[in-house]
């Protein structure tokens, strides 16, 4: 069945009593979008507060992938239904593995999430190749590494990564990187709201493109 966010067992700070300080501007670079089309990951790293994560299509790890993806798909459902939320965020999955994830394999795997763009935009982005993809992880500081197929005869080998989700504002400034123990939607939302309520002078500032 599908993968279930567990419980939080906790109650979480409230929104605006914390503060998340600046870790490091999102990387740019060349991706694909989901239709096939070359764009800039800055379009879609900055004019809005955006959660950013890794991910490849055949992943079946429970504590990677589908763990992020059920947790932004219950997140995702707060946000539409929140007057104060809806149209002021964006998730964006980008594939480890471009050389199997194509576009159309992106949008498969999106699937009515990345359609419905009521709300919240759901992008599912890849790469042309290896070489375009490795300043983009190298820059989230986000590790992978290939490990043989578990599975003799498996047509791809396994990817191996530790579950990295990452809060971006809209200036493009990484301001909170979650692992699967803190991978929770009440404290994504609580982060996202915390971002919303900083001055937009802060929020918004531009990153000198």
């Amino acid at each position: 069945g599908p993968t279930e966010v567990p419980a939080l067992g906790y109650v979480p700070p409230a929104p605006g009593s914390y503060r998340l300080e600046r870790i490091m501007q999102a990387p740019d670079g060349q991706v694909l979008e989901s239709d096939g089309s070359l764009r800039r990951l800055s379009e879609f790293t900055t004019g809005k507060i955006t959660l950013f994560s890794f991910i490849y299509t055949y992943c079946t790890d429970a504590k990677g992938c589908p763990l992020a993806y059920a947790t932004l798909h219950s997140l995702k459902e707060t946000i539409v239904h929140s007057p104060a939320l809806r149209g002021r965020v964006r998730f964006v999955s980008m594939s480890f593995d471009p050389e199997h994830d194509t576009p159309p394999m992106m949008r498969s795997y999106g699937g009515g999430e990345a359609r419905d763009r009521r709300g919240l935009e759901w992008h599912f982005l890849t790469t042309r190749n290896g070489r375009e993809l490795a300043p983009i992880l190298d820059g989230f500081g986000q590790d992978v590494s290939v490990a043989a197929p578990a599975v003799p005869g498996q047509r791809v080998p396994v990817l191996s990564h530790m579950l990295k989700v990452y809060l971006l504002d809209a200036g493009g400034e990484v301001r909170e990187i979650y692992s699967t123990s803190y991978l929770h939607p009440a404290l994504l939302l609580n982060d996202i709201r915390t971002l919303l309520r900083e001055p937009a002078s802060q929020s918004a500032r531009k990153s000198g493109r």
